[in-house]
């Protein structure tokens, strides 16, 4: 979790313009973006767009917040966001906060005392995040974000084509799809359509996009559809990120996750004989409460039998209210250790697969900065002088600090 928070640039008339700062996931810099078109043309205001999925996250929140008031000392300073609505009464207490907006009002705007505007959203980035669904109706035992996001509900494929649209005009040149539990999209809509009749209406109706990218899946949830186009439709990238969260069985059933290893296991594999070239990427999370040596242990070994590639790793830690709070916790250190272990594994998978691609044409989008990621999601330093936003193709020579030069 990580916010952008940028020292004020240019004169102060100019440093007055609505600020607005995102935390955690991608759904979050989706709305972010629809919240920074909401209040254009409004002055003088700092939002902070929140996040609660770990302890962490919720610290990361308040260092958010506190450095936001030294840099705009005179502004408003709103927080929305997950954190705003599950730890409402200690956000609301902080000194340098002036107010909150409920989470599932963020999008509203009379919750902001604006009036309605045309939508128009300029990407931050040359790819664009498209929020299709919002809320969960699952209980992970280790999850407050429903407490902060409500029920599962999806954005009707007209909407989802309208905001795809948008982001193409804009200049846009890869979508990524994102919500909180992205496969659930559908389930609440006339007939449950699922995920891949949305991703295969997005790719008939847009030939000009080229690169279509799914956030975090739930792998028990991809139907057959989706399964096809992640095997073999070129615009949809070769890049996989399960909601995977352990590599012990028990473990996964004292979460109540719907998946066991083996599930997980046999879709890298009919995955990878379909599209060799696919990436792997997975949450993961360390120290889970009643974690023993063995269990640890097959959370490493996953990493390797899956080829987690692109692994987001969590210490756990204890959210207010859920059930696994009150399950018999490991103490912080052996946490942070195991935490640091689950790293330095996913590491010893990467490398060697960095050294894989040294030598192999790919085609990469460049970013700011002169750097970009290939379709795998590999990160990419691209020839001087590429404008963001252009497609090219790169074969890497080398390998250093983690990029592909």
């Amino acid at each position: 979790m990580s916010a952008a928070i940028r020292p004020p640039e240019g004169p102060a008339s100019e440093r007055r313009a609505p600020e607005v700062i995102s935390l955690g996931c991608r759904l979050n810099i989706a709305e972010s973006e629809s919240i920074r078109a909401l209040l254009a043309g409004e002055r003088n205001i700092v939002v902070v767009n929140s996040c609660a999925v770990t302890a962490e996250a919720v610290r990361h929140t308040r260092q958010a917040i506190r450095k936001a008031r030294r840099l705009r000392p005179d502004a408003r300073l709103l927080v929305t966001g997950c954190a705003a609505e599950i730890e409402r009464e200690q956000i609301a207490a902080m000194p340098e906060v002036d107010g909150l907006i409920a989470n599932g009002r963020k999008l509203d705007p009379r919750a902001w005392n604006v009036p309605a505007r045309p939508a128009q959203v300029t990407p931050a980035h040359t790819r664009a995040f498209v929020a299709v669904q919002n809320g969960c109706d699952h209980a992970c035992t280790f999850c407050v974000i429903p407490q902060g996001r409500g029920a599962s509900h999806s954005l009707p494929v007209p909407g989802v084509l309208r905001e795809v649209e948008r982001h193409l005009d804009q200049g846009a040149r890869e979508v990524v799809l994102t919500g909180v539990d992205v496969t659930s999209w559908g389930h609440d809509l006339p007939g449950q359509p699922p995920l891949g009749s949305l991703v295969r209406a997005i790719l008939n109706r847009f030939p000009r996009l080229r690169r279509l990218r799914m956030s975090s899946l739930d792998g028990v949830e991809i139907d057959p559809e989706l399964f096809e186009l992640l095997a073999g439709e070129p615009r949809v990238m070769p890049h996989l990120h399960l909601s995977l969260q352990h590599g012990h069985d028990l473990i996964l059933k004292r979460m109540k996750r719907r998946h066991l290893r083996a599930d997980a296991v046999r879709l890298a594999e009919r995955l990878r004989a379909r599209r060799p070239d696919i990436a792997i990427g997975a949450d993961l999370i360390a120290g889970f409460p009643t974690e023993d040596e063995t269990m640890h242990a097959a959370n490493l070994s996953i990493v390797g039998e899956l080829g987690i590639v692109h692994g987001h790793v969590f210490p756990y830690s204890p959210r207010p209210g859920t059930p696994a709070a009150r399950m018999p916790q490991l103490d912080k250190a052996t946490v942070r250790r195991r935490a640091a272990a689950l790293r330095a594994e996913v590491d010893k998978v990467r490398r060697p697969w960095l050294a894989e691609l040294v030598g192999r044409p790919l085609s990469v989008l460049a970013e700011i900065g002169g750097v970009g990621h290939a379709g795998n999601f590999a990160q990419v330093r691209v020839p001087a002088g590429t404008p963001p936003g252009a497609i090219v193709t790169v074969t890497p020579s080398v390998v250093e600090g983690g990029l592909l030069r």
